[in-house]
C-alpha cells in the first residue's frame, strides 16, 4: 500500500461503532510504526479530516462537516431527490428513504418521515448491508455483471448463509429477476416489523446512482394495494431520474411533479 492507501486506511477506519483512533490501533490498521502512523494522523489533523480528542485519541474533523455540505449541494442524486421525496412523502403520508451506496455499503443518503408510529431509526450516512432489504437489493441487482461477479466473490459465504443464494448462477438469475421486475418488497430483513417497497434511481447512462424505499409497518402495510404501492415508488423513481438528467443537461430546476394519486388507497381501511 501507499502512504495514501494507508491514510485512506485510517480514514476508513470510522463508523458508528468506531468513533475515535489512537496511533496504536493506527499503526495496526496500516501494518506501520508507530511514529509513521503518528506522522500520517498528523497529516490528516493538518488538512482537517481529523481532530485530536482526549487521551490521545483523535475524531473525524471539522472538513468532514464541509464536504457533507458539498456533498448535499454538489450530487445530482440529493438535488433531485430533495424536495420530490419530500413532497410525495406528505401527499402519500409514507415514510421514503433515498439511498446511495459505495463498494458493499448502501447508506441512508436522506428520508421523509410522515408515519411517526415508526421510529426514526435511519439516520443521514446510516450504513446498511447490500445483502439485506429492498433498498439494498434492487441496487445490487443493477450493478453490471463485473461488479455483480465481484461481490458475489467477495462475499459468497454471506451470500449462501443468509439464504441469498446457494451458488453463481442461482444469485445471477436471482438479481436478474429483480432487475426485469423494476422494484423489490422484503419483510422485516433490517429491521422486525417494517417492509419496504423500493425502486432503482439510474444516470441518463441507465448506470445505478441508488435507490427510493417506502418504509411501510407490517400492520399498516396489510392494509394497502402492493401493486399501487409499487406503481407509486417507481413512479417516484422515474420523477427523481428525470431531475437527476436535468441537472446532468445543466438546468438548474431539478423537480419534477407528475400527476399523482394523493395517497393509495387502503383496502378493508
Amino acid at each position: 500500500m501507499t502512504s495514501l492507501d494507508k491514510m485512506l486506511e485510517i480514514m476508513n477506519y470510522f463508523d458508528e461503532d468506531n468513533l475515535s483512533i489512537d496511533v496504536s490501533r493506527a499503526a495496526e490498521l496500516t501494518g506501520t510504526s508507530r511514529a509513521t502512523a503518528y506522522r500520517y494522523i498528523q497529516s490528516l489533523t493538518k488538512s482537517g479530516l481529523l481532530m485530536a480528542a482526549a487521551g490521545g485519541n483523535y475524531v473525524l474533523g471539522s472538513r468532514i462537516i464541509e464536504l457533507e455540505m458539498v456533498i448535499r449541494e454538489s450530487d445530482p442524486l440529493l438535488r433531485a431527490a430533495r424536495r420530490l421525496i419530500r413532497r410525495n412523502s406528505e401527499d402519500l403520508d409514507l415514510n421514503i428513504m433515498l439511498c446511495s451506496y459505495y463498494g458493499d455499503k448502501v447508506l441512508c443518503a436522506d428520508f421523509a418521515w410522515p408515519d411517526r408510529s415508526i421510529e426514526e431509526i435511519y439516520k443521514r450516512g446510516r450504513a446498511m448491508p447490500i445483502f439485506r432489504g429492498a433498498m439494498a437489493k434492487i441496487i445490487l441487482a443493477h450493478l453490471s455483471l463485473a461488479q455483480l461477479k465481484n461481490v458475489y466473490r467477495w462475499n459468497e459465504e454471506e451470500i449462501r448463509e443468509i439464504g441469498l443464494a446457494a451458488d453463481w448462477d442461482e444469485f445471477r438469475k436471482a438479481m436478474s429477476v429483480m432487475r426485469s421486475d423494476g422494484y423489490a418488497v422484503t419483510h422485516s430483513e433490517v429491521f422486525e416489523g417494517l417492509v419496504g417497497i423500493a425502486a432503482p434511481v439510474r444516470d441518463t447512462e441507465k448506470r445505478i446512482l441508488g435507490s427510493v424505499v417506502f418504509v411501510v409497518a407490517q400492520e399498516r402495510f396489510a392494509k394497502f394495494d402492493l401493486s399501487q404501492l409499487i406503481s407509486e415508488i417507481c413512479r417516484i423513481s422515474a420523477e427523481i431520474e428525470e431531475g437527476v438528467s436535468r441537472l446532468m443537461r445543466g438546468s438548474d430546476d431539478a423537480s419534477v411533479y407528475a400527476a399523482r394519486l394523493k395517497r393509495p388507497v387502503a383496502t378493508g381501511a
